[in-house]
């Protein structure tokens, strides 16, 4: 074998492992991706090392219903996701924790809390979350294999 066939066959080779990395990034970026779940907000819904399969494109569209169960970015550290169902969209009348009192969700908003009130840390501390904080729906719990279900909320 000389040495540009051998070239060749590694060029080709690498191209597919590129292609199939950019194709894998795309899903995973834009159409959804697995997310592992962890503490206890949304007790019993979801416990700690569930894996849920999520989607990115209904958040996009502005679609989130009542009831949904969402990931995003926690608006008081980025770095970090949160897992909360969506209580309130914008124009719904919300109750408040601090201080007790009744809110308005704003356009472009939406207000989550954890299943798991008592231990939950969510917009009735930190107010609204702004859309462009929501990074996907949950559609399914994957794992555990034994308590795999489906977890949209229509």
């Amino acid at each position: 074998m000389t040495i540009l066939k051998i070239l060749g066959k590694t060029c080709g080779f690498l191209g597919y492992v590129f292609q199939y990395a950019c194709v894998t990034h795309c899903t995973f970026e834009y159409l959804g991706d697995f997310v592992m779940c962890l503490g206890p907000s949304m007790e019993p819904t979801l416990e700690s090392n569930n894996i849920l399969l999520t989607e990115h494109v209904t958040p996009r569209l502005h679609r989130l219903q009542h009831g949904d169960i969402v990931i995003a970015k926690n608006p008081t550290n980025p770095k970090q996701n949160i897992c909360k169902r969506v209580v309130g969209l914008p124009g719904d009348k919300v109750k408040g924790y601090f201080p007790r009192k009744s809110h308005i969700v704003p356009r472009g908003h939406v207000w989550l809390e954890g299943d798991n009130s008592g231990n939950s840390s969510d917009s009735r501390v930190f107010g609204p979350v702004p859309l462009g904080l929501i990074r996907s729906r949950v559609l399914y719990r994957v794992w555990p294999l034994d308590k795999f279900s489906s977890l949209q909320a229509h």
